[in-house]
């Protein structure tokens, strides 16, 4: 009966794949916006509290991405 199920894991082993890879691509990009939007902010002496918060959320999406 294995046999018979193989086709249906392999799609869905091969959709896990390329979802998995499509999140990690996106939550990468996402990361580097909110570090360029984080120092940006930090430049500011207004908003260098918000501006570090981003910093600090885009630094852990990278390191999230990468890992």
């Amino acid at each position: 009966m294995k046999w018979l199920t193989w086709p249906f894991v392999a799609l869905w082993r091969l959709l896990t794949a390329i979802l998995e890879l499509i999140g990690r691509i996106f939550t990468g990009i996402t990361g580097v916006l909110f570090l360029i939007f984080g120092a940006m902010l930090a430049a500011t002496v207004v908003a260098a509290p918000v501006g570090i918060v981003f910093l600090i959320i885009g630094i852990l999406l990278v390191i999230r991405s990468i890992f």
